[in-house]
């Protein structure tokens, strides 16, 4: 696993760059970070409620701090 695919999971995230974010979750060796990019892809194209959202968005974005900083 490289720490490229997690600065650019985040910066994707951030700018919504929903498209490379969908490659980075292609490519990666990392199958947590795959599965959480596609949780949070998945909720934000066919979720009604806000709230299940914005609670992947922090899911990843925690798994995100987690794995940088290891």
């Amino acid at each position: 696993m490289t720490k490229i695919d997690y600065d650019k999971a985040l910066y994707y995230t951030i700018w919504q760059q929903w498209d490379d974010l969908i490659v980075v979750m292609v490519r990666t060796s990392d199958d947590l970070l795959a599965k959480k990019i596609k949780d949070f892809l998945s909720a934000f194209q066919t979720e009604k409620s806000t709230q299940k959202i914005i609670e992947q968005h922090e899911r990843l974005l925690h798994y995100l701090d987690h794995a940088m900083a290891i």
